[in-house]
């Protein structure tokens, strides 16, 4: 059984790294705008444009099942999937992590669109600016808002334009643990956080420092995408199932191996 797992996240090297453990033919397709892991399995770096898109890369490669891994922003590569998916009647899974509960102690507020956060950081001064990739139009607007002091933005991947002078660049990859999360924002004088909600542990950190030190948090809300065949969010109940899909053979060996 021949895996196409559409990865790029801790959740994506993971879970190639069970499946090809298990025996199964695995091809980890990434962006590679950040780093490219060191797997057991194929590694596929910078998209399907290279293959003549996905729909032939499906075709040509005899994929038996699609598994989207990536982040849970990424809403069109997840929305092509699905879309090749139908074309080629090839079954498309999602494992999705959970979105990320508010505890007590937690001053959290949503916003949906760039507009929205404008409006929401009204009346803050230093924000760590921590949703992945904005451009420079973004930062200007946020440089502009009245009372605006010095703003910090972390991303994982280079900027392409040149930062302004207002926003404080830090280059960093999770994961973030609590000590360094919570000096960040006393060195920088934080006084909210703007991020996605991610889920999952590898950069929650910075929403317990938020909560020690009474820091407001906007929360970029998930993208709306299309429904994939079949949607997990634990890494067990996708792997018995995906054996299930495989045979009894998989689920003995599986049996074996624990």
């Amino acid at each position: 059984m021949k895996i196409l797992l559409l990865g790029g996240t801790a959740d994506g090297r993971h879970l190639a790294e069970r499946f090809s453990q298990l025996g199964f033919e695995v091809l980890y397709s990434i962006a590679g705008l950040v780093r490219v892991p060191t797997l057991s399995c194929e590694v596929l770096v910078g998209g399907f444009t290279q293959f003549g898109g996905l729909v032939t890369f499906l075709k040509e490669r005899q994929i038996d099942l699609v598994i989207n891994a990536t982040h849970p922003y990424a809403a069109t590569m997840s929305d092509k999937a699905v879309t090749a998916g139908i074309e080629t009647d090839v079954p498309v899974w999602r494992f999705l992590r959970p979105v990320w509960q508010a505890q007590k102690g937690d001053n959290w507020r949503f916003y949906s669109t760039d507009d929205d956060l404008l409006v929401r950081l009204k009346g803050f001064k230093r924000p760590l600016l921590s949703a992945g990739q904005m451009s420079l139009e973004q930062l200007l607007a946020i440089t502009q808002i009245e009372g605006f002091e010095q703003g910090v933005w972390r991303t994982a991947a280079l900027p392409k334009f040149d930062v302004p002078n207002k926003i404080t660049w830090l280059k960093a990859i999770g994961p973030f643990d609590l000590e360094n999360e919570r000096s960040l924002l006393k060195e920088h004088q934080i006084d909210v956080i703007v991020t996605k909600n991610s889920g999952g542990d590898s950069t929650s950190a910075k929403l317990d420092a938020a909560r020690e030190l009474g820091i407001s948090v906007l929360l970029h809300q998930r993208p709306d995408v299309k429904d994939a065949a079949r949607t997990f969010t634990d890494y067990s109940q996708l792997i018995k199932a995906v054996q299930v899909l495989k045979g009894p053979a998989s689920t003995a060996q599986e049996s074996q191996q624990q």
